[in-house]
């Protein structure tokens, strides 16, 4: 079985509240927001980088799709 999968059996909403109280001590409420700003904008760098490093081919393809 996939290992995720079996994680995500074993977790529930209890366990997922206690990740949430923790996260919240440890970082506290002013911290999310700005490390959840971080994580976006660098999901959103990696996006156009892997859309910049594709073939022109596939490029082609993708601007007559829009």
């Amino acid at each position: 079985m996939n290992a995720l999968a079996i994680f995500l059996g074993m977790v529930g909403p209890w366990q997922i509240g206690l990740i949430i109280v923790v996260v919240l001590l440890l970082f506290g409420g002013k911290k999310i927001p700005e490390l959840m700003k971080g994580l976006g904008s660098g999901i959103k760098e990696f996006k156009n980088a892997a859309r910049e490093d594709q073939p022109a081919d596939s490029k082609k393809e993708e601007d007559k799709k829009e």
